[in-house]
């Protein structure tokens, strides 16, 4: 359980960080790479494998 919430924190800080780069990088090929990197974090959030 400890690890899952550790697990959670983690994913929830790197989440925020690439949220963060997304809307303050300008070029729009590293939004996109962002927002890719994104959408499998998020399923992880979300517990689905």
């Amino acid at each position: 359980m400890v690890v899952t919430i550790i697990y959670l924190a983690i994913i929830v800080f790197l989440l925020f960080f690439i949220i963060w780069n997304m809307f303050t990088e300008k070029d729009i090929m590293l939004q996109i790479d962002a927002a890719l990197v994104i959408i499998p974090l998020v399923l992880r959030l979300l517990l689905i494998k």
